[in-house]
């Protein structure tokens, strides 16, 4: 058995993995692996394509599976949404899982670049500006709105 296609449905402590082997069989589907056993189940399995939806937290993920020699791809979930099939397994972390491993073996898929720390790092920066902002905004507005109240 050749593990070639590895599927990864991310969540906070709990993950769904999705192993498919060289004849496009599932190799290994494990529903709950939990946080810390991720790294280690990964860091053991042969070189091979490794699927994720893409957030913030899959780009720290695959930035530790590269170093592990992997290919990670990140996809946007709107384009995993139709590989999913609703109807037999239902909407679950492992159906997902699947979903994913499936969509991340198409030809056309679009795939997200993984971002770098420092990437992110900024990123963050302008995304708690851009917060700040638009709280001071409404407050603005707010406070306008009310002194109309008032106004004769």
């Amino acid at each position: 058995m050749n593990i070639i296609t590895v599927g990864i449905d991310l969540a906070k402590n709990v993950f769904a993995v999705h192993w498919v082997d060289d004849t496009g069989r599932p190799a290994l589907v494990k529903p709950k692996v939990s946080r810390a056993d991720l790294l280690p189940l990964i860091a053991n399995l042969p070189p091979c394509v490794i699927g994720m939806e893409a957030c913030s937290g899959a780009h720290h993920w695959a930035r530790l599976f590269r170093e592990h020699g992997r290919t990670v791809k990140l996809m946007a979930s709107k384009f995993v949404a139709p590989y999913r099939m609703t109807g037999r397994r239902g909407k679950n972390d492992a159906a997902d899982a699947a979903a994913i491993c499936e969509a991340v073996t198409r030809p056309a898929m679009l795939f997200v670049p993984i971002k770098e720390e420092h990437q992110q790092i900024i990123l963050c920066l302008h995304r708690t500006r851009q917060g700040f902002v638009e709280e001071r905004t409404a407050s603005y507005n707010r406070l306008r709105g009310l002194i109309a109240e008032f106004h004769r």
